[in-house]
């Protein structure tokens, strides 16, 4: 068998099909939850701190004059970037408890699923069945 003929048995198998999706679908989802942190979250926790920008937020150390953004920080040295930290964080705990929901509510719907009827029990051997009925006939 050939490489290619496996790489394509590979590919088609569900699995990998099925991983493939839930990459790029949890890629999109990264994408709106870093959305819903860093535009909807964060400006509503920093107003209620009293204005902060935690994106903003840094500890210079290589020297840089007080007062510049991360970005021009970051260009004339090393900076600990603390509030772009706490950004991450919550994205992440945001991000944690959806799939957390997600999984619950799956798991929720799993049990809910009506089982399957028990298929009925196979009929015993036709020698069995003789054997029953003498045994049967016996006790009357």
């Amino acid at each position: 068998m050939g490489m290619m003929q496996e790489f394509r048995e590979f590919a088609v198998k569900g699995n990998a099909i099925d991983l493939a999706v839930g990459v790029i679908i949890g890629g999109a989802f990264g994408k709106i939850v870093d959305s819903i942190v860093g535009d909807l979250v964060m400006p509503v926790v920093g107003k209620l701190l009293g204005g902060l920008d935690f994106s903003n937020h840094y500890i210079a150390l290589a020297g840089q004059a007080a007062g510049l953004s991360l970005e021009e920080a970051k260009k004339a040295g090393a900076v600990f970037a603390y509030g772009n930290f706490i950004t991450i964080l919550v994205n992440f705990i945001l991000l944690a408890f959806i799939i957390f929901m997600m999984v619950k509510q799956i798991n929720r719907l799993k049990k809910e699923e009506p089982a399957a009827a028990e298929p009925a029990p196979a009929e015993p051997p036709e020698q069995v069945q003789l054997l029953r009925e003498i045994r049967d006939s016996l006790k009357r």
